[in-house]
């Protein structure tokens, strides 16, 4: 046999191998195929391929075991019971840009689907190999890299250490500075997913001068990158005050309420989220936003979009409004009132219709012309009846219920409280009726108006327990009108044949004046 025979034959085993490597990386590309894969005992044959000589199966096996792990957690599981990450990362540094990116698709594949596989990932020295790759020449290489190591790291926040450990974060920072957009982007969203566990690991993106770097690509034209960087601030502002004052101090005000007007749905509720994060602190960072605009920024954010896109919005009006006086007063001139009254009415998901609720009621707490503001939005029976409705969650109801006592306790304006007797049960009754009886002693038109519009009679039919607060609220109520006045009224409510002309009400009414 000559030479060329014998090499022939080694040849055609290379050719098989690419022909094999290849077909199973575009099969396991379409799910369909992927159950018959893995009965087929793919693991096993892609494995030793792995270490192949030549690079290019080398590659495409790797992608093809991404592809498999990428499909559920028991093909990832089966990555790591194979022992294939120790055979993927072997010599890893020396292999060329190809087999990085493979390789930390492997990584991310496997290390998204649960914190136990993302540890295995970890275990198997996987940090160190993707840090080296973070310091590649290849902007690819730095993507795949980050990618995987943000998959890691938003499992938890000890897994989010280990990369901290490993010496991830200023390779992250160095890499949002880089001038691809796909790089900024995944390490922009690897920051954010660092960030959010805790203020020690938000402090450290901090120290690693990230801050500075995010804020200054806030008005970048890249949606999906705008996405990630508000994201990142808002995960290092809502751990502290300090946290949040040094994003301010980054001057992301007024710049970042442009976002607020992104035609990107995503841009608009990061933008929301950001603001939200800072006002939620203190006093004197909610003043800092309503200076800025922010107010009037969110409100009409919140009119021009639909669904959760509203949530951080609402939340962020209910956090400026709670905390004093003059910030609720500032949401109310801003005309807040009425677009949360919609998001009431309008949304589907109870926990948008619960935060709108929580906002109202913190914006109508403070004083009677805060509630009235509120009362005379018509949105009180809303609330009312949200409460009431058995369909409503179990949130929906703490929430509706928590506003209306905020608001009834506060409330003078008997015209928005007078409809409520009607339907209210005794526990939310007790503060309307409360709310008559302190008003009603001091006001004669309101008693006048109580009788004429039927409300004193209305009282009579309320079946408070003895000694009760809520009796001792009618007794009060009763105690502004003769007693004839008050008699009157409980016939007439007990279908008595028993009237007293209107003119005995006035007469009545005017003599207890």
């Amino acid at each position: 046999m000559s030479q060329r025979q014998v090499l022939q034959v080694f040849e055609q085993y290379q050719r098989a191998r690419t022909q094999f490597v290849q077909a199973v990386a575009e099969l396991a590309a379409r799910p369909q195929n992927v159950e018959t894969l893995q009965n087929a005992g793919v693991m096993s044959l892609l494995r030793p391929l792995l270490l192949d000589v030549i690079p290019t199966i080398q590659q495409t096996a790797a992608l093809a075991l991404g592809r498999l792990a990428n499909y559920n957690d028991d093909l990832a599981e089966a990555v790591v019971k194979g022992d294939i990450l120790p055979q993927l990362l072997c010599s890893l540094s020396e292999q060329n840009r190809f087999y990085k990116k493979a390789a930390a698709f492997v990584l991310r594949a496997v290390g998204k689907h649960s914190p136990q596989l993302a540890q295995a990932v970890v275990q198997c020295g996987a940090l160190e190999m993707l840090v080296i790759c973070l310091e590649d020449f290849d902007p690819g290489v730095k993507e795949a890299a980050s990618w995987a190591l943000g998959y890691i790291a938003r499992h938890n926040s000890e897994l989010s250490q280990a990369v901290v450990d490993a010496g991830a974060v200023p390779l992250l920072v160095l890499c949002i500075q880089e001038p691809e957009i796909a790089l900024k982007r995944i390490a922009a969203s690897t920051l954010s997913d660092i960030s959010k566990h805790s203020p020690e690991l938000a402090q450290t993106v901090v120290d690693a001068g990230a801050i500075a770097h995010l804020a200054q690509m806030i008005l970048n034209p890249d949606a999906k990158l705008k996405r990630q960087v508000l994201s990142a601030l808002s995960q290092i502002a809502k751990h502290s005050v300090d946290l949040a004052e040094l994003v301010v101090e980054a001057e992301i005000f007024p710049v970042v309420l442009t976002c607020l007007k992104d035609s990107d749905e995503y841009v608009k509720k990061n933008g929301a989220t950001l603001i939200r994060e800072i006002a939620k602190h203190t006093p004197e960072l909610s003043q800092l936003i309503v200076n800025a605009g922010g107010v009037a920024a969110v409100i009409d954010c919140i009119g021009s979009c639909r669904g959760t896109v509203r949530l951080p919005g609402i939340m962020m009006l209910g956090y400026v409004a709670a905390h004093s006086e003059n910030l609720s007063m500032a949401v109310i001139v801003s005309k807040g009132i009425p677009p949360l009254c919609a998001c009431l009415i309008e949304e589907h998901e109870d926990h948008i219709k619960a935060a709108a609720a929580w906002a109202l009621g913190q914006v109508g707490r403070h004083t009677p012309e805060h509630a009235r503001a509120v009362a005379v939005a018509n949105v009180l029976p809303t609330l009312l009846a949200m409460y009431m409705d058995t369909r409503s969650s179990e949130d929906l109801q703490m929430k509706t219920k928590k506003a209306l006592k905020n608001i009834l306790q506060k409330c003078t304006y008997l015209p928005a409280l007078e409809p409520l007797l009607h339907d209210a049960p005794p526990n939310i009754m007790k503060h309307i009726v409360g709310q008559f009886s302190k008003v009603l002693p001091h006001d004669s038109k309101a008693r006048r108006l109580f009788v004429t519009t039927g409300g004193l009679k209305k009282v009579q039919e309320i079946k408070a327990e003895r000694g009760s607060l809520l009796q001792e609220y009618i007794n009060t109520i009763n105690n502004c009108y003769p007693e004839e006045i008050v008699s009157a009224s409980y016939l007439h409510q007990a279908g008595s044949i028993f009237s007293v002309p209107t003119a005995t009400f006035s007469l009545a009414c005017s003599w207890r004046c």
